[in-house]
């Protein structure tokens, strides 16, 4: 492993993205985030990637902003770096691992606290080590949520039990944070990399442009009334029915073979 604090590995169609500040615990601080937005931006836009996986190095996944630079920004009055870093870095970050036209899993190796527990939930998958757990830590150093949170973790748990997160943090064990929706799947530690990686391949190999179209339309649909949603479902359909993997598909259905999905 580099000594880059973000590292950026693309092998048949699965780029992993990995957090590499393990003696932080994954912690971000400026030049972390500014990587971090630069690599997922490039795999949105890399047409050879058809799923991404985020993770970190060590024990940790990540545990959300680097509090030791936060400190020193507090202390020098650089009020701008300080707080200019939502729109500048976590909000871009997040959007990204959002919106991005292809599926992404997060692979929580350890616990995952504030922003770095938002980023794991704006990502499709988030198969968990028996080991990790989920912080929402913000309000312990009277902040309030970012990096996505308030958006996507009612729609994980619903409000109540979101509020009661953020509110009151604590460390949620993965068993737990399975049986609330907050994780898709609990492996033991040992088994983490194999089951993402079976995950990842599946997702890879699978027909791209229909995955990122679903994905839109759930996010469009999150936003809209249902007469809405269903017309751009349409808008979808067509789209996805002008791709060779639909022709390929059709093809492989009457010949009674198994398609091969080339994402395009």
């Amino acid at each position: 492993m580099t000594d880059q604090p973000v590292t950026y590995a693309l092998t048949n169609g699965v780029v992993t993205i990995t957090l590499n500040r393990p003696d932080a615990m994954n912690s971000l601080d400026i030049a972390t985030k500014e990587a971090l937005k630069d690599t997922v931006l490039k795999a949105a836009e890399d047409q050879a990637v058809r799923c991404v996986v985020l993770t970190g190095t060590g024990r940790a996944f990540c545990v959300g902003q680097d509090l030791k630079e936060h400190i020193e920004l507090i202390r020098s009055g650089s009020d701008d770096a300080l707080f200019g870093t939502v729109p500048e870095h976590y909000n871009p970050i997040v959007t990204a691992v959002a919106t991005m036209q292809k599926p992404v899993i997060a692979a929580v190796n350890g616990v995952a606290a504030g922003a770095g527990a938002s980023l794991a939930f704006a990502c499709d998958f988030r198969i968990l080590s028996d080991t990790a757990g989920f912080n929402l830590a913000f309000t312990g150093i009277g902040l309030s949520c970012d990096t996505g949170s308030s958006w996507t973790l009612p729609r994980l748990v619903g409000r109540a039990k979101a509020l009661e997160l953020l509110y009151f943090p604590r460390t949620v064990p993965a068993a737990e944070a399975e049986e609330l929706g907050m994780a898709t799947k609990v492996v033991a530690a040992a088994d983490l990399e194999r089951e993402v990686s079976e995950l990842a391949q599946k997702l890879a190999t699978g027909p791209t442009v229909a995955f990122g179209a679903i994905r839109r339309s759930i996010g469009y649909s999150e936003g809209h009334d249902f007469a809405s949603s269903i017309e751009f479902e349409g808008e979808m359909m067509t789209l996805t029915g002008a791709t060779q993997d639909h022709q390929q598909a059709v093809a492989s259905f009457v010949a009674k073979e198994k398609p091969t999905f080339e994402g395009r």
